[in-house]
């Protein structure tokens, strides 16, 4: 069984959901704010998160970062009846795993959670064949538990930033194409995740700069390169 974190303030839309995605085979806990959403991802374990944008108390997007920081490996989907770019950019640039924009039909919200548990699925599968620690220059990378550190510097990744730093070590001093970064570890090259992949890239370009034999070098219109000298 999958066990979902739903926050969405709207009752009448809420109590919809909640029974649908329940015949869909998935145990729901229903929040209807902002902050009883945290306080119930405090106390339970859930595979999976759904926040509504606008809430009361705690908006969505504040909603996501304390959850980041508590479980940085817990993937969550923003809904919002707002069509803006710049907040579908944020949500990406949180790390989002979807971005679903009201209306929509509820079978393609079970299709959208059903592929990422399924590439969560995957890349806990995956960490299984990796060693646990990882020396990438005078840093050490430890995928199970999303951290990365150098000396007494050490810093928490959230889960898309491990997996990112996953494949770029997997194919370090490689020339690697945008398209195929984007659709490893978004599994999509469209423009919005395009742009969630840039704002990554800067991330772990300061992440890694305690060590000058470490860069992420761009090549404008191809790709880039993880080069660990």
């Amino acid at each position: 069984m999958k066990y979902i974190l739903l926050a969405e303030d709207d009752l009448d839309f809420g109590n919809i959901l909640k029974q649908y995605l329940e015949m869909s085979g998935f145990i729901i806990s229903w929040a209807k704010d902002g902050k009883e959403a945290l306080e119930l991802f405090k106390k339970g374990s859930f595979n999976i998160c759904v926040f509504d944008v606008m809430m009361p108390k705690m908006d969505g997007f504040t909603l996501a970062e304390k959850v980041i920081d508590i479980a940085p490996e817990t993937p969550f989907i923003f809904l919002t009846a707002r069509k803006m770019k710049e907040d579908k950019i944020k949500g990406l640039k949180l790390g989002a795993d979807d971005y679903i924009v009201k209306p929509f039909e509820a079978d393609e919200l079970v299709l959208r959670l059903n592929n990422i548990l399924r590439r969560t699925e995957k890349t806990s599968s995956n960490k299984t064949q990796l060693e646990e620690t990882i020396t990438i220059g005078l840093y050490t990378f430890n995928m199970l538990r999303c951290e990365l550190v150098c000396g007494d510097y050490k810093k928490q990744l959230t889960q898309k930033e491990a997996e990112l730093i996953r494949f770029l070590y997997q194919h370090k001093n490689q020339l690697l194409k945008r398209e195929d970064i984007l659709n490893a570890v978004w599994e999509s090259d469209d423009f919005f995740s395009g742009r969630s992949m840039d704002v990554f890239i800067s991330r772990l370009r300061k992440y890694f700069k305690l060590d000058p034999s470490i860069s992420i070098e761009s090549i404008r219109n191809i790709g880039l390169e993880f080069k660990v000298s």
